[in-house]
Order: C-alpha cells, then structure tokens, then sequence
C-alpha cells in the first residue's frame, strides 16, 4: 500500500513538472539506474585508447602504479583475489603477493599500517571495501594521516599514503552500503579528496593521487563500475586535483554536481533545454577537497543561478559550503537562492532509496523554481 502511495505522488510530480506522461515510468525508476551515462574523453592525452568500464580503468592505473614505482603496494580486505568489485584483479599474480596482499577486516588498522608504510616511504595505496566502514579509521586519517606534515615541521609526511573507497547508491546496497561520506572528510586540513564521474577520470585520479604529496581518498560511486565506459588513454596520464571541469556549457543555470550526480544534471540539462527552453552549465566538481571555487563562482556570475545535488543528506552536505561560498562571492549576481538538492536527512533506505536519491526529476523541479523566482 505505501509503495502504491509512493508510486502514485511520483506519477503526480511528473505530471506538476510538465513531464509527458509517456515519460514517466515508477518501475524503471525503482528498479533501474537513476541515471544515464555519458561517457567521458581526455582529448589532452595523445595515443592509444581502450574501452574500459571503470573497475577495469582502476585495475589499469594501479598495475601502471606498481609497474613504475618497486617501492608501492595495494593492500584491502579481498584485494588479493581481486575485490568484492574486481578493481585488484590479476595484481597478485602479476607483482606477487608481497606487494598485492590481504589484510584483517579492520580499517583502523588498515589505516595506520598505511600511515606507517607511507612515512617510511612505501607508496601505501589501501582499499577500504566500503566506504560506510571508513568510519573505524576516521581517527588515523583525521588526526595522524593529515597531521604528519603540520606535526613535524614537514619532516615526515603521508603523500605516499592513497585511500580507495567505494561509496554511494548501488540500487540494493541498504543503510550500510550506500553512504556518501565525502563531507566529513572535507573537514580536515592536510586530506585531498576526489570522486570521479566515470572510468577516464577514475584512473586519471587514482594516478593523480598516488604521486600527490598529501594523503588523498578516492571516493568511487561503485554503481559505476560496470556501466561507465570511456575511451581511456592507455598511457600514464594525471587529471588535476583541485580543478573542476565544464561538461555542459549554458547560460540560464549552474548546476554543480560530483561523481554520479554528474550525469544526472546532464540528463537535467538536456530535460531543462527540451522543456524550458534554456540552457544550463553543468559543472563536475572532480575534487571536493580542495574545490574549485573560483571555476564555479565565475559561472554563477554568468548564469545569476545554482543548483548544487549531491547523494549525502543536505544537513552539512559539502554542498552546503559551496552555497555559502557562492553566497559570499557572487551575491550581487545572484537572481535566485541557491538551492541544493540531495539526500534526505535519514538513513540510506533499502526498498525506498529510489526515493531517496536526488534524481533528474526533483532536479528539474530546482531548476523551474530558480528560473521563476
């Protein structure tokens, strides 16, 4: 009986949203992707391409890692036979198993064995399964990872220090596996982080992050492993932490996303263009810590409008600082209020997460309230 309520408000919010009814359809978006994919490309790296998924991205950029540098390892719960989601698989059997290796199911000490390896100047790169289990090494990472460089005056340091988690909605992973918790990290000085939105970003991070001189967690959206496939460059490449990029180019709105949210607001931006008849900017953060608040106050001061969508609930969600960040900078440009759209303040929920996340619909509806404000 709920889900039929639920199923029927969804209908009727297709219908407030001027959506065709043909349009609209609950099964697929209970039981389907939230999204569409929109494969990326690196025109800036010369050679040879490979289509690869993400997981198969990720497992190319960390055999380039261990290939390049004799003094790296990986090492995770289940890495070894390649990973609950295969991102290690082969590495054993390629580098052996004193550099591909398992560990106990304890991410503290995951953690702190990382810490230790990386200040004795081990390339340290860990996998953490999930990241909803970060939170046992929350205390190495806060207060010894990013600490090292400030506490010795930069005697020592963890730049060799690289943290995979996989993170966010996967369609079934419930209150303990969907968690995004790229806000709480964003909090601490001496951390960098990232989420890429698909498999060229994903190696051209994770190989950003392990030669970067600070400790750095790679946040993935795992419901991307499988079907985000790009043409990704063959060859060693880097993206750049710190620098968000324009996907979509407009002039009405900017919409501001990272990760998997990056290709719901490109669904938006098209839905908006078909619908309103404007174009939106659609902005992929890449790094949450440090952000691109300069790209993206630039933009605002174009477009006058921002929408920020994020998977984590709104209360003290990292949208959060780019709204008062915005606010702060662009004040005198602004034609509407920020808006953020996001998680709920509750538990990730199982059977109700379509619900739950931040979808193309409730974007759109952001979208139509900015543009009539």
């Amino acid at each position: 009986m709920i889900l039929g309520r639920l199923g029927a408000r969804l209908r009727h919010a297709g219908r407030r949203l001027l959506l065709d009814p043909g349009e609209i359809s609950t099964e697929n978006h209970a039981r389907k992707l939230h999204f569409t994919y929109f494969p990326s490309s690196n025109p800036t790296v010369a050679g040879e391409t490979q289509k690869l998924n993400m997981f198969q991205a990720i497992n190319h950029g960390l055999g380039i890692a261990l290939e390049n540098d004799p003094r790296s390892v990986v090492f995770g719960e289940d890495v070894a036979f390649g990973g609950v989601f295969r991102c290690t698989s082969d590495l054993q059997k390629r580098f052996g198993a004193n550099r591909v290796f398992n560990t106990p199911l304890c991410e503290q000490g995951i953690a702190g064995f990382g810490i230790g390896l990386a200040n004795a100047g081990i390339s340290a790169i860990a996998e953490i399964q999930f990241a909803d289990y970060i939170f046992p090494a929350f205390d190495q990472l806060v207060n010894e990872a990013a600490k090292v460089r400030y506490r010795s005056g930069n005697m020592f340091d963890c730049g060799k220090l690289m943290v995979r988690a996989p993170c966010g909605a996967v369609g079934h992973g419930g209150l303990y596996h969907s968690q995004s918790p790229e806000a709480y990290f964003a909090h601490t000085p001496g951390l960098k982080i990232v989420v890429p939105r698909g498999a060229m970003h994903a190696k051209g991070l994770l190989l950003s992050c392990i030669n970067e001189p600070d400790p750095c967690i790679m946040f993935e959206p795992k419901v991307l492993y499988r079907v985000a496939i790009d043409d990704v460059p063959t060859a060693h490449y880097k993206i750049e932490i710190g620098k968000a990029e324009i996907v979509k180019k407009g002039d009405a709105v900017t919409l501001v996303g990272w990760g998997t949210q990056v290709h719901v607001l490109l669904e938006v931006a098209d839905l908006v263009q078909k619908k309103l008849n404007v174009s939106c900017e659609v902005i992929d953060l890449v790094s949450i810590l440090p952000w691109d608040a300069e790209l993206v106050c630039k933009s605002v001061k174009k477009t006058g409008r921002l929408i920020i969508a994020h998977e984590a609930p709104m209360t003290n969600g990292f949208g959060a600082e780019i709204a008062a960040t915005v606010q702060a900078e662009c004040f005198l440009h602004l034609e509407a209020p920020v808006q953020r759209v996001t998680g709920w303040d509750c538990p990730f929920p199982h059977i109700f997460e379509p619900f739950y996340l931040p979808d193309k619909w409730r974007c759109f509806a952001a979208v139509r309230d900015v543009l009539a404000y």
